[in-house]
């Protein structure tokens, strides 16, 4: 069935822990988007911040705001040119900034799908909680500094990588570890009374268990899947984004009643706050277009997706969704129009491997030639796409 939202995949700029601020298809194939690409319910704060106060990035760690706008662009490339060149001229003076360019370095890698090469490096630091990674070890380099400085999202990438090696239990396993890190650290910060500490944790703590989410709904294992959400929304229980997802796993019991009516729920708190936020509101039309799809009402799904597309004409879920609707009602013209038009017209939102995918599916299942077309769109992905996207989704 369809999907909509689910946790988030990866941070995109590190941070040092001790600096706490507030689908192989076969050609007739089509598959939804791929959850975890876009919508999350908590996702990790990555401003360094400390009692010290930063006019920006660069003071924390040399020429920071340069690696953090490159990620942010998607180029991952220029990023381990430029952290080669750093350490080649020795521009790197104190340990922490060998381990916010050592995270930067892993996250390239992993973005451009060279797992052995980021999984080495990580290989390389042996003990994270090792007393040479502290700062009280570099009272002259560090005075009046305690804790740890490696950075959080390296911890996390540290989890990640082997579930991109194929090896999803070691990941696994490593996630609910770092799970485990991330609750003793929330006790010692409140047993310290840091309440800006204590916010940011929590924050980390809900954003590893969404990745934990994450990966037990795309093995379909919904027992634990239901475990994990509700223990999010006991947590934080007024986020639309995660009483959705518990709506989206009673569908994939069957529970379809029990899904309309937390459905219902996260209708009631936009109307209750007379919130007007478009996404609030599309994620309640996202919700009800997949009850029509449930009910097999392809045309009413369209409606409510096209209401949310001319909310928010970047919202790639619906657009994928119409689209997917289009061809289930056998117009399949319509369908390659809908997603041609969005990457043409929002490009950066659209340019997603699992609605490529499926686009090239249609192709594949409307045209004689399709392999003209496919051809034509790789073109475009090369010249526009950031460095991790994977152009071989277009299956040529």
């Amino acid at each position: 069935m369809f999907s909509d939202s689910s946790p988030p995949m990866d941070p995109d700029s590190p941070q040092p822990e001790s600096n706490p601020s507030s689908a192989d298809l076969t050609p007739a194939t089509v598959q939804p988007i791929e959850p975890t690409a876009f919508e999350s319910s908590a996702s990790p704060d990555f401003t360094p911040l400390s009692d010290q106060r930063f006019n920006s990035l660069d003071e924390l760690t040399h020429d920071l705001g340069s690696l953090h706008e490159l990620s942010t662009r998607g180029s991952w490339e220029a990023i381990l040119d430029k952290i080669s060149q750093a350490r080649a001229l020795f521009l790197l003076t104190k340990p922490h900034e060998h381990l916010t360019y050592l995270t930067y370095q892993v996250m390239a890698l992993t973005k451009l799908r060279r797992s052995d090469e980021a999984s080495h490096e990580l290989n390389s630091l042996h003990d994270f909680d090792g007393t040479h990674y502290r700062y009280e070890s570099y009272p002259e380099i560090y005075p009046n500094r305690k804790g740890s400085m490696v950075p959080f999202s390296l911890r996390w990438l540290y989890a990640l990588i082997p579930t991109k090696l194929g090896n999803r239990q070691e990941g696994l396993d490593r996630l609910y570890t770092l799970l485990d890190f991330v609750r003793d650290r929330i006790r010692e910060k409140e047993s310290q009374k840091l309440d800006c500490s204590v916010e940011l944790w929590k924050k980390r703590e809900r954003f590893v268990m969404s990745c934990l989410l994450g990966f037990h709904l795309g093995h379909k294992e919904f027992g634990v899947s239901l475990d994990l959400i509700k223990e999010l929304i006991k947590r934080d229980p007024l986020d639309p984004v995660l009483v959705s997802k518990l709506g989206y796993v009673q569908m994939q019991f069957g529970d379809i009643e029990g899904a309309k009516a937390t459905f219902n729920r996260v209708e009631e708190m936009l109307n209750e706050g007379k919130n007007d936020e478009t996404q609030f509101k599309n994620l309640v039309g996202r919700n009800k277009a997949l009850v029509h799809v449930v009910a097999k009402d392809y045309a009413a799904a369209v409606r409510e997706y096209e209401e949310c597309i001319e909310r928010d004409n970047s919202d790639v879920i619906a657009v994928n969704n119409k689209a997917l609707c289009l061809m289930y009602l056998r117009d399949l013209s319509d369908a390659i129009k809908v997603m041609e038009s969005a990457l043409e017209r929002v490009p950066t939102a659209a340019l997603n491997e699992s609605l490529v995918v499926n686009l090239c599916s249609m192709y594949e299942l409307a045209y004689v030639n399709h392999t003209d077309a496919k051809r034509t769109l790789n073109t475009w992905i090369t010249r526009v796409a950031p460095d991790d996207f994977d152009s071989s989704c277009t299956r040529i």
